[in-house]
């Protein structure tokens, strides 16, 4: 079949043979150059950089966009050693299966962790700066000198004593031909001329315009669509449906039974999805028919109190410190299950013919999604092409559970034909893998100053590692569940003891926009707060001194405190909140400036934040990637909760399961400081502080302590 390419996104029509090796962008995209072809095109130096006689240099983005800016950012870290002509750049996703057939030639694909920048850099660095002595070698052998006297520069390399010049174009063939270097030289980061300056991004003008292919977009010939419905209830399966009651129905082909659903295939989506929904289908709810939100949280309320939790940090002896404190405080604290609410519901096109699978699909994992459809279609992973599209949203659920890609491999193999799945909203956010809700103890012994010298801490929920990868358990005990109270715990206090008691329920978990730095987060720098109030302490001073001897930390909770304000009085009616998490090696501390109404109607009116990665790859990316956690964390905070009734989830569209609204979008400032010596992720680290900084805020205003999420539905009159 040929392929047929159209401007417009909608109308894109791509085909069920074409093997592309990149994603279409709206930018220059060009399937992998190999070393074969050099000779009479582009030049592959190596598996990141590709030159073409023009000079333009193609840097390949192994991660996925969706959004976030990668697109930019990580052709920055190869460009910054290259020393090409940045105006020159453009950028090229090679394919799973191409990296598949080139033995994992880049690595692991997977995009989530905020780990696109922070896991990458080295190696892409050390990409661009192997390409660029390759080329200079390549041009010193051309005019027989020491490379010693050659300089690369703006895509030239220049013999310095002679002045004679070569452009990248001209030399990058007899370069792609040479050995790579071992070690290749980085540069100092004080030496950087691009890293850490804000460049426009190569994808906003074909957003605005509408050229990129989204998976919802994706048209191929001969293709036909699938809906479908999934038992309500969690683990359970289809017991019987009268396919009869669909005979002569305009364009419905087949009903495709799958192990927890059933499928509609049609000429048209909405034909299939009206067909569906006049299908009858019993469902075998299993066991879990009778779950409810309040019998689980009694399941984990009995894990706040069990003998059986692992202790996953202690330092000193909490009740020895406990028994001595001039004051103690006990609270506990509780988070909902969240769905990721993606803007584009999931989606796959997929093709299975001759013992092979070819699929489009808007992915965080193209490794996975590849696995995943050889699953489905019981072949090796080698007779899979995957091409991956833009993501209309991720947060988590397009990465490592690709459900979705599975069902969709499934009903292409039993209907013969390309087939492209769509899930309604409603399936989307009822048949979710949810942030986990948790709960929290906390007891804290003060001393006569007010300073905490014991502090335990039990959480309790279901893992999310246990849930996906029960391999990855650390003696049977999800370590991360405490993230935030572990590793990244910012403050001293020399009494100190985490544990947590895994409570596992029906309802699938997986990873959510920070994942569980997103609860903890609240529960700790809420709970900072009421020690601050108990000991009668600013709490942005309190924190001060507990931050005293950690520079780095406390730099960033005073850059946000004095951006906002801090020692000035808010205006009329408005309170203040502040708080400070660290996530992703990410320091993020946020001010909220807040009022309450009459009727306890919550109004954020500012939000400041000071964002610390280390090194900043692109501060205006580093900007908006902040304001959007900030967006996220607000959304959750004000109205997210997922809740369950009868096994099922309640929740199914945005008229219940609500998103912030424009007329709701506080003023947002973010100062970026760049503290250099590690790098940090970008994408995750501005949710957690939000709901912190905000429910603190509510207290300062109206008395009135706020332990559980969500805000909507909570009686916050003043006290």
């Amino acid at each position: 079949m040929t392929h047929i390419p159209q401007i417009s996104r909608r109308s894109f029509i791509t085909s069920v043979a074409a093997l592309s090796g990149g994603m279409a962008l709206g930018f220059h995209l060009r399937a992998g150059i190999g070393r074969a072809e050099a000779a009479t095109g582009p030049a592959e130096v190596n598996a990141w950089v590709v030159i073409q006689p023009d000079d333009t240099v193609i840097i390949r983005v192994a991660r996925s966009e969706m959004g976030q800016g990668i697109s930019t950012s990580l052709p920055m870290l190869v460009a910054e050693e290259l020393q090409c002509d940045w105006s020159k750049v453009r950028a090229e996703f090679p394919s799973p299966d191409e990296n598949l057939r080139r033995k994992r030639a880049w690595g692991e694909m997977s995009t989530g962790g905020s780990r696109s920048v922070r896991t990458s850099q080295e190696f892409l660095r050390k990409a661009g700066a192997a390409a660029r002595e390759m080329l200079v070698a390549a041009a010193a052998a051309q005019w027989n000198v020491p490379v010693a006297e050659c300089q690369a520069a703006n895509s030239v390399v220049t013999h310095k004593p002679s002045g004679r010049t070569l452009r990248y174009g001209e030399v990058a063939e007899a370069a792609a031909k040479l050995p790579p270097p071992a070690e290749p030289k980085l540069k100092d980061p004080k030496d950087w001329t691009l890293l850490g300056t804000p460049q426009r991004r190569f994808d906003t003008l074909d957003k605005v315009t509408g050229k990129p292919l989204y998976g919802i977009d994706v048209r191929v010939p001969n293709m036909v669509y699938a809906a479908i419905v999934q038992c309500p209830v969690f683990g359970g399966a289809p017991k019987s449906y009268d396919d009869s009651k669909l005979r002569g129905l305009k364009g419905v082909r087949q009903v495709v039974r799958l192990p927890n659903a059933v499928a509609v295939v049609a000429d048209s989506w909405w034909q299939a999805k009206t067909a569906l929904d006049a299908l009858p289908v019993t469902w075998d709810a299993g066991e879990n028919g009778k779950v409810s939100t309040a019998g689980i949280a009694d399941l984990l309320r009995g894990g706040l109190a069990a003998p059986e939790a692992a202790v996953v940090r202690k330092n000193g002896d909490v009740e020895a410190a406990l028994a001595n404190a001039a004051k103690r405080l006990e609270a506990d604290y509780g988070a909902p299950f969240l769905s990721h609410a993606t803007m584009e519901p999931q989606n796959c096109t997929a093709h299975v013919s001759s013992g092979k699978v070819e699929i489009w699909v808007a992915t965080q994992s193209g490794e996975a999604a590849l696995a995943a459809a050889a699953a489905a279609a019981e072949v090796p992973p080698e007779q899979v092409v995957v091409h991956k599209t833009m993501l209309g949203g991720g947060f988590g659920r397009r990465g490592a559970v690709q459900d979705y890609v599975h069902q969709a491999v499934l009903i292409a193999k039993a209907v013969g034909q390309p087939v492209k799945l769509l899930w309604t909203r409603e399936e989307d956010i009822r048949h979710d893998f949810y942030r986990p809700t948790a709960m929290a103890r906390f007891t804290a012994g003060l001393d006569a100053s007010g300073m905490p010298i014991a502090w335990r801490v039990r959480v309790t929920g279901p893992s999310i590692i246990a849930n996906l990868f029960p391999q990855r358990l650390t003696g049977g005990v999800d370590q991360s569940f405490a993230n935030g109270f572990t590793d990244e715990m910012a403050y001293e206090v020399s009494n100190y003891e985490v544990s947590y008691a895994m409570r596992t329920t029906h309802v699938p978990v997986g990873f959510w926009r920070s994942v569980n730095h997103s609860q903890n987060g609240f529960f700790r720098e809420s709970f900072i707060d009421e020690m601050a109030h108990a000991a009668e302490q600013d709490p942005y001073q309190y924190r001060r001194k507990l931050l005293s001897k950690d520079p780095v930390r406390l730099a960033a909770l005073d850059a946000a405190a004095q951006k906002a304000g801090w020692d000035k009085p808010p205006s009329r009616g408005i309170s203040r909140g502040i708080a400070l998490v660290e996530a992703y090696g990410t320091l993020c501390a946020q001010v909220a400036e807040a009022s309450v109404g009459n009727n306890g109607e919550v109004r954020v009116h500012r939000v400041v934040a000071a964002i610390d990665p280390g090194h900043v790859v692109n501060p205006e990316i580093l900007r908006a990637q902040t304001e959007s956690g900030i967006v996220y964390g607000l959304s959750a905070a004000l109205y997210g909760a997922i809740t369950i009734e009868n096994g099922r989830v309640k929740q199914g569209n945005f008229d219940d399961y609500e998103m912030l609204r424009l007329a709701g979008m506080p003023v947002v400032e973010t100062a970026v400081v760049a503290s250099g010596g590690f790098w940090g992720g970008g994408g995750e680290p501005a949710v957690p502080p939000l709901a912190p900084a905000l429910c603190n805020a509510i207290f300062a205003a109206t008395g009135k302590r706020v332990r559980s999420l969500p805000l909507k539905g909570q009686d916050l009159k003043r006290a």
